[in-house]
């Protein structure tokens, strides 16, 4: 095989390997595991860089164009998303380079699969080294032109205040996200006052432009917003709305307390965002606007990960997860249970007839052998066996999504 014959072959590989979204999610995975700050942000946002930039970056290893023919506006754009979401530019930089060190190794593990010979994948490589270092120059370039047009604006000095107040972004001596950290002069600039009550409001928006049009709607509640650790955050003087709100967005709000108790709300509140966005056992991902006090037993239950899997473990290892009956049966019964274990409203939730919710409850108890109150349809568990069934169904739910 000819040099030319192997490179041709080569670029075949890098093809087909750009448009692979495992490939992308390997990638995605790296950057997340070597930057804690890259995987604060949703898998979704680092997908969409990262898809973009990998196909422009093994495009260029198969000969790339002259360079005042390059296009570097995604990697741009990256170091652009990431300065206005407060990612550090070391923790920005870190994610890139584990992305680029693992792109690089499944390159060459599917070059020798294919049977390319090396000295094609390493002059191919050479010249995706060539691009990747002009790529974080340009992530880089991107990230300071954020940075200084940001330091321009009242936006920016806001968004640093709520950073301070709700993620202990200044390096005080011990480290408290309170009022003593922040002047008083620059709470007044942020439109906050040291000597009222604000609500801490935690969103799942990660986009810029959806962030600021979110930040607008919300602006009818007093206070101050702002992108804190990648997502739209804030400090309400009044209780949003849902309408302000709206469908496209998940957004948790937590009562009224002292700034100083901002940080604690805040922790509280994202506990709260990862038990309604399926991060962890609490199940699938919903819209719309929480109180932080109606998802107190989620939160509490999702911060006992391995005493959930003996339960569910002891309560539910008869069934499987990859068995759609099986799924239906715990779809049914954890409806049961949110529903007052009425098997009326049940039916009615789920649109079906109470006979066949009375029918699932006990294919249900016949396979696990623990579910005494479906025989007795008059029967009530106590308020401890009901928590322990709820909490057992949700997790083996959310686990059986995660193997879908």
């Amino acid at each position: 095989m000819t040099e030319a014959t192997g490179r041709a072959l080569f670029r075949r590989v890098l093809h087909d390997l750009a448009s692979d979204t495992g490939v992308v999610e390997e990638i995605v995975a790296a950057a997340r595991r070597h930057s804690p700050a890259v995987a604060r942000l949703p898998e979704s946002e680092n997908r969409r860089h990262i898809a973009v930039l990998l196909a422009a970056a093994l495009a260029s290893a198969g000969g790339p164009p002259a360079p005042g023919e390059q296009d570097f506006t995604a990697a741009t754009l990256l170091g652009r998303d990431r300065a206005a979401q407060g990612v550090p530019i070391t923790a920005l930089l870190r994610g890139v380079q584990a992305g680029r060190g693992r792109a690089t190794e499944i390159a060459v593990e599917r070059g020798r699969a294919a049977g390319v010979a090396p000295e094609a994948v390493i002059g191919a490589l050479l010249d995706f080294d060539r691009y990747a270092g002009a790529m974080e120059l340009h992530v880089i370039d991107g990230y300071h032109t954020a940075q200084l047009e940001l330091a321009r604006t009242a936006r920016d000095a806001r968004t640093q205040v709520l950073r301070r107040l709700l993620h202990g972004d200044r390096r005080t001596a011990d480290g408290a996200g309170s009022p003593d950290a922040v002047d008083p002069d620059e709470l007044e600039r942020a439109g906050l006052r040291p000597d009222r009550p604000y609500h801490c409001v935690l969103s799942d928006v990660t986009d810029p432009v959806r962030a600021q049009a979110l930040e607008g709607r919300l602006a009818s509640s007093g206070g101050a917003f702002g992108l804190v650790e990648g997502r739209l955050a804030g400090l309400a003087a009044r209780l949003p709305t849902a309408a302000a709100v709206g469908a496209d967005a998940l957004v948790v709000v937590a009562p009224a307390a002292p700034l100083s108790r901002a940080r604690h709300m805040h922790a509280l509140c994202d506990a709260g965002l990862r038990a309604l966005g399926g991060q962890g056992p609490a199940g699938a991902r919903t819209t719309g606007l929480h109180r932080l006090t109606d998802l107190a037993v989620e939160i509490a239950l999702d911060a006992q990960p391995r005493l959930a899997e003996l339960l569910c473990r002891d309560l539910l290892g008869a069934l499987d997860p990859a068995d759609a009956f099986h799924r239906e049966l715990a779809l049914t019964a954890r409806a049961y249970f949110d529903h007052g274990m009425r098997q009326d409203q049940t039916a009615a939730v789920l649109h079906v007839h109470p006979n066949t919710v009375r029918y699932r409850l006990g294919r249900l108890a016949a396979l696990t052998g623990t579910l005494p109150e479906a025989a007795d349809p008059g029967a009530r568990p106590s308020l401890l066996t009901g928590l322990h069934w709820h909490w057992a169904l949700r997790t083996w739910l959310g686990e059986a999504r995660r193997t879908d």
